[in-house]
């Protein structure tokens, strides 16, 4: 792999803006390098349903042997306006700290377009390749969520997202369910007639309290991130809202314990004479890829040819994998040399793209 050449596609891609939903730069971009490197291009219109600049983007090439879908987001989460790659003598790439660098997932990015480069360059033949570069993937796979899987003809799919050792890959997901609890109460001054108010955020805190939360069992965890309510200190608050989330590798105890929650913030609300509007959002669902489908034998295969040891593992974050699988697609989600990403200190290796770029080359060759 040309470590100079993917040193120089990794900054140009970080340098462009490209938060959730605001993806129209990136999309662009990438739309013309693909084309250039012989694929068709379409873009669906997801940016409607969420308000957003641009689409998911699908592109296609043919070649011989079974088909391959690769998937990869264009999103970065925030604070990620600005960015610039600050690349040191030893290969480390790193932001300039006060931004996010996006190697999530432009790492994974940058080493496709590398391995797609030098394939052309070595005129070797590749298999048929599909790719989907998403949108909103930071957003709890929002993109993914609404795109066309009758479009795929693969039936095996590799995402390039995820942190960890190269040679890595996960088999198996969560499903996530974020919910959001609006409690409704009564208002009245706090000082003259609380005895008339309903206190929504006693309501919640009640609630809470009664919950299950942090790490339910071996497979299942339970989150409140974010409680708002009330007014003012004289006002007995009439409403207050509560997020959350919960993650299991089994989807029907997923539902379960959603049922759990509504339950319990419904039987408080009624106790102290007030309501709720309880809304779940089941954001991907769990999968587990056999060890012995054919895409994992050839990422193996892959790694074994690059001279990496490879490992499979659970992981409990999600990705556009999960709605592959859901869609009947079996597939893994591959370490891409990301670190740790959702944080400004952020950072990737060259070398190590390189063998992702290496990896992505072997499966590129396969013929089944």
């Amino acid at each position: 792999m040309d470590k100079e050449r993917i040193t120089r596609q990794f900054v140009k891609l970080v340098s462009i803006d490209a938060p959730s939903y605001r993806e129209r730069e990136m999309a662009d971009y990438l739309t013309k390098e693909l084309e250039e490197l012989g694929f068709s291009v379409e873009e669906d219109d997801a940016w409607k349903v969420y308000d957003g600049n641009c689409g998911n983007l699908y592109a296609h090439r043919p070649g011989s042997g079974s088909p391959l879908l690769l998937g990869m987001h264009m999103d970065t989460v925030e604070p990620a306006k600005g960015k610039k790659a600050v690349v040191y003598p030893d290969g480390r790439i790193t932001s300039g700290g006060t931004t996010v660098l996006g190697a999530d997932d432009m790492s994974g990015v940058a080493a496709v377009l590398e391995a797609l480069h030098h394939l052309k360059e070595e005129n070797r033949p590749t298999r048929e390749l599909e790719i989907l570069l998403s949108i909103g993937e930071e957003k709890h796979v929002k993109g993914a969520k609404v795109f066309d899987f009758s479009k795929i003809q693969a039936e095996k799919s590799i995402v390039l997202d995820m942190s960890g050792e190269i040679g890595t890959a996960a088999v198996q997901a969560p499903s996530q369910i974020a919910f959001t609890v609006k409690v409704h109460g009564k208002a009245s001054h706090a000082g003259f007639a609380p005895q008339d108010g309903v206190h929504a955020i006693r309501i919640a805190a009640a609630a809470i309290a009664e919950m299950a939360i942090g790490r339910i069992g071996d497979d299942t965890t339970v989150n409140v991130g974010q409680i708002e309510g009330g007014r003012a200190s004289n006002i007995v608050p009439d409403y207050c809202e509560v997020s959350g989330e919960l993650r299991s590798f089994s989807h029907k105890k997923a539902l379960e314990e959603l049922a759990k929650v509504e339950q319990i913030f419904a039987k408080e609300a009624e106790k102290r004479g007030g309501s709720i509007e309880f809304i779940p959002d089941i954001c991907y669902q769990a999968y587990k890829t056999d060890e012995n489908e054919s895409v994992v034998k050839e990422f193996q295969k892959a790694c074994t040819a690059c001279g990496i040891k490879s490992s499979l593992i659970a992981t409990f974050g999600g990705s556009d994998q999960n709605k592959m699988s859901e869609h009947g697609i079996p597939g893994i989600v591959m370490a891409s040399a990301m670190h740790q990403v959702h944080s400004c200190q952020e950072y990737t290796e060259v070398s190590e793209m390189a063998q992702v770029a290496g990896i992505v080359s072997e499966l590129l060759q396969m013929k089944e």
